[in-house]
């Protein structure tokens, strides 16, 4: 059965759309060649399964492992880190006897590391691949050799395949259209994912394709398409298609990427070209990279010391030990018989006492292992995963309305949340709700309505004041009340309140014709299409949210659009004179539409009074230059509303229109028609020209206002970023005009900002690309861009200078577009463009393709050498989320390419002020204080073995039993720094918040410095001579038993481990900011547990127990020395730590330790009055602005 098809509108009849048609060009001669040798037998798919032809399927992975080399690549990413290789290395060593313990006390904790690393690993890499699976799994309509439509797997489609596309479906992989439901087979398509434009896009097939209508028209179809090779380029496409024996161009206007979505067409009709990781969007990606943190790589370095350390001591301790054993047999006498020198073996031999030396050296690097945490790797993988469930589970990140909660896809990064430089983020669905509304107008000289925007709540909270409840500015009337009368639903797409002109009230205006005529211009002057649903209801698709919400705008005023034809608009529209809804319709004679060049778009019609009206609307920038002398009446107060729009970051439009004679359109249309019918090459040329000379002499109208609408909370959000010295740079694929404009709606552009613009529309390039010469606009292009940089470098020095001598500081903005990007970003020049970049207050990149994104975020990443995170919605923005140290995806309503590729998504860009300031401090904060406490400990407990066996001629005997050495990391210490690494708060979330200044501890990386790495363990160092020294010189020689006996090796070990246990657990007490129940159980319970451990391990018999047999309850419980000992050993060990706080809080506090003291001020002091608050408060930010 045929399809049901659109009939009577035929847009390729109209100009704007016509001269789209593709032409050969000169890129076409390259078909063939190197690089365009791609050859598609259409709807033969079977010719492209083996051979030279065989191409790629339409599986897309975006995983980091597969089933073959996650075994290999998941191990190689555990030995990545220095202490797995060595615990490797002794884990091996261990079987020999030169180990001081048995090898499966070292082999098995290192097993358990690295398994449950790798499942986690594994879990992690898992889910993306579900979602993989289920796109993979989608179902589209393929031709079948039955000669009907089947519904087939993504998966399983192959290049030559005909697929038929359904309205509001993807494109399952890079097609060529031929035919849709419109009779001139066009279609709308959304670009969302790809350039991150929510604006539909024109695709129109051939001519000699568009009659193929139904399933029997392709039964005998065939035809060769010859084009480019896969590539990255988004923005062009070269082939042909060979058909019946000739050849036609094809280019982007063509191609229907995959990502994008049909909109505004019943289905379309398309050939499989590129598929799976050869479509354009994949090959914008990169493969997913193996993110590591700077702490962890840190911590090899960290490692690399320890391990430094641990040869020095046993190299130290060899050699003594050299010198002892050679001592033993000098002068013909044995001076320790006890050691049996008489019956040696090769590990003790006094006559080879350098080879003994050697051998001890080996057993002393492994004795002294436990100076290097083997347990301190998966003790933060625990913590992380924790810390992660933590995330996934803060109601503050949910958002309701979508329910979708916050997600972080890996834990290995929590800790880089706290330490974020700059945010490269997108602007449409990450910044924005991809809407645009209605807000404001100017008509004949008067401002209506009352909205406030986001700009200017923000510029009354920076100036201190209250935010209005209705703007001043777009009213004229004294005494206004600014609420409207019109209490209807909300309305997407209109936020107009002003009871001037709502509810037909407009009437009663003085200038109420010309207010008929702006709205008149707005229903008319648009290429938008109206739907009726079945409750009648009219909604408009529109090439772009602003022409949508223009049309809206009309209709709630009373100039409803209701349809459209190939040559006519029909409007109900509210007459002033007669006060009564009348149908009126709009002979359409053409359409110049609008183009980023033009910055205007002009329709001609007839009216039923037989009038010619040329309507247009356009950018300020060039309506004004084409007003005539009597149009310019409202000229001076319209520039002046024109202002304060602009102020209020909203998008400016100027409406004119004029009356044309009979005799000047035909003359001009015969013009145009030849010059749209001209095959030479300057025929784009002509026409604009043409276009450009018809559109003058206007009468000016007024001017809308329309603002782009930014997710709720983005100014507070970022505002709170910069105040915690975090830098943002938007990289979006929109034009510089909307860029900039929401670059004012969210704060990044200030009016106080000058603006440095790097872009590469110039008369001199322009003419350039005329004339075709590649080198000449290369070249030109380069030196364009140099002179620019070179510019805004000099003149950001200049005002710097000027500043220096007294006057007032200036700030600027960077704003670049995506060809001078292109140039900027090229090795000679990228040096300069940072340099430029950097010293700006805020970067703004447009029109940015997906590999500049992902270059840009490569440059800074690599220049500024700290943390950087990307933050995007959208499949375009894959490559600049896995490229950047953090990749944060929005979870928006546009497909789920971006959270899938991202480390952690949230629903709305305002959660991210959360998940910095607060998670990401927690996070930096609780792993930065557990890896210095783990050093710590394990230095305290490690030099004690050195110490001790120092004591002990540095034979090798270690201190504790085995099981002690075996339980220490895993019993006895290891949860108490679980706990710190998952509960603790040095503030609470609301002060986080509250003070974003505290998160200059992770930008700055205080708590992880190398100062504070060394100091702690320069503490254990400390807590181990206290520990050993004390005990030693306390217990030796003293009467122990009742029975008068003194202290044995067994009771002097068992003493020291004891007051290591309770020295290291009270440490952590006293680093504990924010204890809970769960805290106070494992640190407690963990010394108690040593305790219980030495009675049930000291019942067994001697033969399992060795020394640890009735050790405490036979020798230590009963003894007060022990206890005595152990109390006056902790409470030393503490005083080192705990003065150094002290001195710290008193003379040199960080910044958390000025947050819990103002707050322990507050709360012990009645609080100020209203009116000091506030003056302490901007106090306080000055201090901050001169410090900073």
């Amino acid at each position: 059965m045929p399809e049901g098809r659109r009939r009577g509108i035929h847009f390729s009849k109209l100009y704007s759309f016509a001269c789209c048609r593709p032409k050969f060009e000169e890129n076409h001669a390259q078909i063939g060649k190197r690089g365009y040798s791609r050859v598609v037998y259409c709807n033969e798919p079977e010719k492209h399964e083996a051979g030279p032809l065989k191409y790629r399927g339409n599986n897309v992975f975006t995983t980091k492992y597969t089933v073959y080399n996650f075994v290999p690549k998941a191990l190689f990413e555990q030995f990545r880190r220095v202490a797995n290789i060595y615990f490797l290395v002794v884990s091996c060593v261990s079987f020999s006897p030169l180990a001081p313990y048995t090898a499966v006390s070292v082999l098995a904790p290192l097993l358990l590391v690295i398994g449950a690393t790798m499942a986690k690993e594994g879990v992690e890499d898992w889910r993306r691949r579900k979602q993989d699976i289920d796109a993979n799994k989608r179902k589209v309509k393929v031709y079948g050799s039955n000669c009907t439509f089947h519904e087939t797997k993504w998966e399983k489609l192959r290049v030559g395949d005909i697929v038929k596309v359904c309205k509001d479906e993807y494109f399952p992989a890079d097609l060529i259209l031929l035919s849709s439901s419109y009779e001139d087979g066009i279609c709308y398509v959304e670009t969302m994912n790809l350039d991150g434009e929510t604006n539909l896009k024109l695709k129109h097939s051939l001519e000699v394709t568009s009659h193929l209508r139904d399933e029997k028209s392709f039964q005998h179809f065939r035809a060769l398409i010859k084009c480019e090779d896969p590539n990255e380029k988004l923005f062009s496409f070269v082939g042909t298609l060979c058909y019946v024996e000739k050849e036609y161009p094809l280019s982007l206007k063509n191609m229907l990427l995959r990502g994008s979505k049909l909109k505004n067409t019943e289905y379309i009709y398309g050939v499989v070209v590129f598929t799976g990781h050869d479509t354009k969007v994949m090959k914008n990606t990169t493969d997913p990279p193996s993110k590591r943190s700077k702490i962890e790589k840190k911590m090899d370095k960290i490692i690399y010391l320890l391990f430094s350390a641990l040869i020095v001591i046993a190299f130290v301790g060899s050699v003594f030990f050299g010198i002892e054993t050679k001592k033993d047999t000098s002068g013909g006498r044995y001076r320790r018989w006890y050691l049996r020198p008489d019956n040696t073996t090769v590990f003790y031999d006094p006559k080879r006492a350098l080879l003994s030396a050697f051998f001890h050296f080996l057993t002393a690097l492994m004795l002294y292992g436990y100076l290097i945490p083997i347990s301190l790797y998966v003790s933060i993988e625990i913590v992380k995963v924790l810390q992660s469930i933590f995330i996934n589970q803060d109601q503050d990140m949910y958002y309701e309305e979508a329910d979708k909660p916050a997600r972080a896809h890996t834990s290995n990064l929590n800790e880089e949340l706290g330490q974020v430089d700059t945010i490269l983020s997108d602007k449409t669905g990450t910044l924005t709700c991809n809407s645009m509304e209605f807000v404001k107008c100017s008509i004949a000289g008067t401002a209506y309505g009352q909205g406030i925007t986001e700009v200017e709540r923000a510029l009354a909270r920076r100036r201190g004041d209250a935010p209005p409840e209705a703007s001043d500015v777009s009213s004229d009337v004294q005494g206004h009340d600014g609420d409207a009368v019109d209490s209807r639903k909300s309305i997407r797409g209109f936020n107009f309140r002003d009871e001037r002109i709502m509810n037909g009230q407009w009437v009663n205006e003085p200038h109420s014709n010309i207010i008929q005529k702006f709205f008149r211009v707005l229903a008319i002057c648009h290429t938008a299409i109206p739907e009726v649903n079945k409750e009648g209801e009219i909604s408009y698709e529109a090439e772009s949210p602003d022409e949508a919400a223009f049309v809206i705008a009309a209709r709630e005023v009373g100039f409803k659009f209701c349809q459209r034809t190939q040559t006519s608009i029909l409007l109900w529209e509210l007459d002033y004179k007669t006060r009564e809804k009348v149908e009126r319709t709009y002979k359409l004679l053409q359409v110049l539409e609008f183009r980023s060049s033009r910055k205007r778009m002009s329709v001609i019609v007839r009216n039923e009074e037989n009038q010619l009206l040329l309507l247009c609307k356009g950018a300020d920038s060039v309506m004004f230059g084409r007003l005539s002398k009597d149009g310019r009446l409202f000229e001076s107060q319209t520039k002046e509303h024109i202002t304060k729009y602009a102020e209020a970051g909203l998008r400016i439009m100027v409406i004119a229109y004029r009356e044309m004679g009979e005799e000047e359109y035909k003359s001009w249309e015969e013009e145009f028609q030849k010059a749209k019918t001209s095959v030479s090459a300057d025929r784009d040329i002509l026409v604009d020209a043409l276009a450009d000379k018809i559109e003058r002499d206007f009468i000016l109208l007024g001017t809308t206002a329309i603002e782009d609408k930014l997710q709720k909370g983005v100014p507070e959000c970022i505002e709170k970023l910069a105040q915690a010295g975090i830098k943002i740079w938007v990289l979006t694929g929109d034009k510089m005009e909307t860029a900039v404009n929401i670059g004012y709606a969210c704060s990044l552009l200030r009016q106080d900002m000058k603006q440095i613009v790097i872009t590469l529309d110039s008369p001199d390039i322009d003419a350039l690309e005329k004339q075709g010469d590649k080198d000449a606009i290369a070249q030109a292009s380069f030196e364009s861009i140099e002179k620019q940089i070179r510019d805004g470098i000099s003149l950001i020095n200049t005002e710097k200078d000027s500043t220096n001598s007294g006057e007032e500081s200036v700030e600027f903005g960077l704003i670049i577009d995506g060809k001078s990007l292109d140039h900027s970003l090229k090795a000679n020049l990228e040096k300069s463009f940072f340099k430029l970049a950097i010293i700006c207050s805020s970067v703004i990149c447009c029109r940015a393709s997906p590999k500049q994104k992902a270059l840009v975020t490569r440059l800074v990443k690599s220049e500024t050498g700290k943390t950087t995170l990307a933050i995007g919605d959208g499949a375009n923005d894959v490559g600049m989320l896995q490229e950047a140290d953090i990749g944060v995806g929005i979870s928006g309503v546009e497909g789920m390419q971006a959270v899938m590729a991202s480390d952690f998504s949230i629903a709305q860009f305002r959660f991210l002020e959360r998940l910095l300031l607060v998670h990401g401090h927690w996070c930096y904060r609780r792993i930065s204080m557990m890896i210095c406490y783990f050093f710590y400990k394990n230095i305290a407990f490690g030099f004690t073995l050195f110490w001790f066996e120092a004591y002990a001629s540095f034979s090798g005997q270690t201190a504790y039993n085995d099981w002690y050495l075996s339980f220490y990391n895993v019993f006895f210490t290891s949860l108490p720094v679980i706990a710190l690494g998952v509960f603790d708060q040095d503030v609470s979330a609301r002060l986080c918040l509250k003070y974003p200044i505290l998160y200059f501890e992770g930008v700055q990386n205080l708590l992880f410095s190398w100062p504070r790495i060394l100091g702690w363990m320069f503490n254990g160092v400390i807590s181990s001579v206290i520990i050993f020294f004390f005990t030693t010189k306390s217990m030796i020689n003293q009467a122990f038993r009742r029975d008068g006996q003194v202290v044995d090796f067994e009771v002097l070990g068992v003493t020291m481990y004891t007051c290591v246990v309770w020295a290291v657990n009270c440490q952590m007490a006293l680093s504990i900011n924010y204890f809970t129940w769960i805290q106070h159980l494992f640190i407690w319970g963990s010394i108690a547990f040593w305790y219980i451990f030495l009675v049930i391990y000291g019942s067994l018999p001697p033969n399992l127990s060795t020394t640890a047999y009735r050790v405490f309850t036979e020798a230590c419980a009963p003894s007060s020395l022990y206890w005595l000992v152990t109390l006056f050993v902790v409470i030393c060990s503490l005083l080192p730590f705990f003065s150094y706080r002290a001195f710290q809080m008193r003379f040199k506090p960080m910044y958390h330790d000025l947050i819990q003291i103002k707050q322990l001020e507050y709360q012990n002091s009645p609080p100020l009055p209203r009116k000091f608050q506030q003056k302490l408060h901007h106090l306080g930010e000055r201090l901050r602005q001169r410090e900073l």
